[in-house]
């Protein structure tokens, strides 16, 4: 048959935006939909501002900090309306670069929400477009459950475009977007409560990991509060009255539910085409990316594996290896670096020492916190905390974890030797950078090592 494309893609988020522009250089006649900004959730309300907006509020902390090493500041003011429109400033930079990566080799924009007529068949607009390949890669979307008042809340969404900072905010949510989006209000001096149901923050992290970040948030000024969960939220006066479901009442000025994504599937027609879902609305897929509907693909959190930008990156790119070069996807999900950008910032690789215990290792665990040398003369009292999960089989270090500054810099250089099989004898002998936090993941001794 004839089709208008060889590729369709629908979203043109990072993994959308990748596998179009290489698909094109490589002779595909490639078209992507977009209904909003070209880069997705991870440019324009997520990854990249939200970045900027952890620069901006660490800078709270130098006039104090700097005390120590001699400086002397007027006590400063902060503009919110400065940081935010330079942000908006940057991300519309960032978007020209994508529209500029996908029309170079060739791929026509179709502005516009797209969805799904038939296998080969795509409707956006008013316009039927057909391709012999569909690629759905339209990612996730913010969940806010079912309660009275949940119409009251913000989402992450939200939180780049706000007016005005308020004085107070219950962010509810104990993942990544919540801890992070906490430590970014907190430092630019809202008065902060972090809000989790469960009796412990950051879920599939790390247990020691989990309560070392948990309790350095506490330290920095945000008002953790565990095991509590909202009834309901109404509107009182400026503020919002939230009532717990313990009996509690609290006001505040906003409420940000931070309580995880879903695949953003809603309205993409995947039922009337055939196509398998999950019972949050991932798309099910096989190991070449492939749905239950043979020429359909699906890449990135819309398939709910795991979601990270850099992560539908590389299926991009498995999918592109496969599909022109028939090299099969083997995508090893189990070495992901990644971090978690809260204050102080956490990164992780490889094993929990709670998941090589599920998997059956035998295992040493070394860890060790410390005052960083920075804090010496600073007066800040943060700790940082690193660990060390080995193999007492192969000596193969497992997994590393770390909560501190530069944890995410640090770790993506561990994720390197962890991936290369490096043992815990590669780590012994290589000689440390000093005076670093880094050196101490080469100078663990036996006095390291943790009693289990």
């Amino acid at each position: 048959m004839n089709y208008q494309y060889d590729l369709f893609v629908i979203g043109a988020g990072s993994g959308g935006v990748r596998a179009s522009r290489v698909a094109a250089s490589k002779g595909f006649k490639v078209g992507v939909a977009e209904s909003q900004a070209l880069g997705g959730t991870c440019v324009n309300i997520g990854c990249v501002p939200k970045k900027l907006f952890v620069y901006g509020s660490e800078y709270s902390h130098v006039v104090d900090q700097a005390k120590g090493y001699g400086w002397e500041f007027a006590k400063p003011t902060f503009n919110w309306a400065t940081l935010r429109d330079n942000k908006t400033q940057e991300i519309e930079r960032l978007n020209g670069i994508y529209k500029n990566l996908l029309e170079n080799p060739g791929v026509t924009i179709h502005k516009g929400y797209g969805e799904l007529v038939d296998a080969h068949t795509v409707k956006v607009g008013e316009e039927l477009i057909t391709a012999e390949r569909i690629l759905v890669a339209v990612g996730a979307k913010p969940f806010v459950p079912d309660f009275p008042g949940n119409d009251l809340v913000l989402v992450s969404d939200d939180m780049f475009f706000l007016e005005e900072l308020p004085k107070t905010i219950l962010v509810v949510g104990g993942g990544y977007i919540a801890v992070e989006f906490a430590g970014i209000c907190n430092g630019l001096g809202v008065e902060t409560t972090l809000m989790y149901r469960g009796d412990k923050l950051l879920r599939g992290f790390d247990e020691d990991v989990r309560d070392f970040a948990s309790n350095e948030y506490s330290r920095t000024g945000v008002n953790v509060e565990l095991n509590s969960d909202v009834e309901r939220i109404e509107v009182a006066g400026d503020q919002k009255k939230v009532t717990l479901k313990d009996g509690r009442t609290l006001m505040f000025d906003a409420v940000l539910y931070a309580t995880g994504r879903v695949p953003n599937t809603t309205s993409l027609n995947l039922d009337k085409v055939g196509i398998e879902t999950t019972k949050s609305g991932a798309i099910v897929v096989n190991n070449r990316y492939q749905s239950s509907v043979e020429s359909v693909y699906a890449i990135g959190d819309v398939t709910d594996r795991v979601q990270l930008t850099p992560v539908a990156i590389k299926e991009a790119m498995a999918l592109i290896g496969y599909w022109f070069d028939g090299i099969e996807p083997n995508f090893d999900y189990d070495n992901i670096p990644t971090a978690v950008f809260s204050q102080p910032a956490i990164g992780t690789v490889g094993l929990s020492e709670q998941d090589a215990e599920k998997r059956g290792y035998d295992i040493d665990v070394y860890q060790t916190d410390f005052r960083a040398m920075k804090h010496t003369l600073s007066g800040a009292q943060e700790r940082t905390f690193m660990k060390l999960i080995v193999d007492r089989a192969t000596d193969k270090v497992l997994g590393a974890h770390m909560v501190g500054d530069y944890a995410g810099e640090i770790i993506q250089g561990l994720g390197i030797a962890i991936k290369a099989g490096a043992t815990k004898a590669h780590f012994d002998s290589m000689v440390g950078v000093h005076p670093t936090s880094a050196e101490e993941f080469v100078t663990f001794s036996a006095g390291s090592l943790k009693k289990r």
